[in-house]
């Protein structure tokens, strides 16, 4: 579960997010809308703790993030995976060296990681490219690898910060149908975009910002969620 619980969120004087309240159970999937600049990033980071709310309490199966010890926050981190608008995919690595990295921090073996790498990148649809650079590889192609790269440890939760902000429709469709197929497997999912073309396909939960407030939260699930054994 995660629980939200009436955050606000200023820099410098300046309310990004303000008094937001919601939860979110496991399998769950849900969209986070708004215009670019109503604190859809902001709500993500809170969320890895990169940064800490000004008010409110954010929890995370049952810990309050404000709370947790320095030494804890990289297993929490392990527990989100974070797929970024502009990638962060590293330059110079490899598709497969980038998506072992977290294996490595993981402890899994070199056979393991060999493995699971041609699983996920068959999973996410650019099998065979392992050896190739990210500049090797088309915008959509690099937005897969960085799926897999978020993916590769199993997290149970995955935050998806505008996954197709720079990608054409049919790409983004493509993309936000993956992110689907992920949840389906029993992933809880938060995505945040301004992308009309996934808001009008997607039946998932809808939270819209506006000036940092939540303004509506359909609250309306076809199905009820998985939830990933861990």
């Amino acid at each position: 579960m995660i629980d939200f619980s009436h955050v606000t969120k200023t820099y410098s004087g300046d309310t990004v997010l303000d008094d937001i309240d919601f939860s979110v159970s496991p399998g769950e999937f849900v969209v986070i809308t708004g215009k670019s600049g109503v604190g859809k990033t902001t709500l993500g980071r809170l969320l890895i703790r990169d940064l800490l709310p000004t008010k409110g309490k954010i929890i995370i199966d049952g810990e309050d993030l404000s709370k947790i010890k320095p030494k804890n926050i990289p297993p929490l981190r392990r527990k989100i995976g974070f797929i970024f608008q502009d990638y962060k995919i590293i330059p110079d690595k490899t598709v497969g060296e980038n998506i072992a990295l977290s294996l490595e921090i993981g402890g899994y073996s070199p056979k393991k990681i060999s493995d699971k790498i041609n699983r996920l990148l068959d999973m996410v649809g650019i099998p065979g490219k392992e050896n190739l650079f990210p500049v090797q590889l088309s915008g959509g192609e690099i937005q897969r690898a960085a799926i897999a790269r978020a993916i590769a440890a199993d997290p149970p939760i995955l935050f998806a910060d505008e996954p197709t902000g720079n990608l054409d429709k049919e790409t983004s469709i493509e993309i936000f149908n993956l992110l689907k197929k992920i949840n389906s497997d029993g992933t809880t999912v938060i995505m945040a975009t301004h992308d009309v073309t996934l808001i009008d396909l997607s039946s998932a939960r809808r939270i819209m910002l506006e000036k940092g407030k939540i303004i509506s939260d359909s609250e309306s699930h076809s199905t009820k969620p998985k939830t990933k054994n861990k």
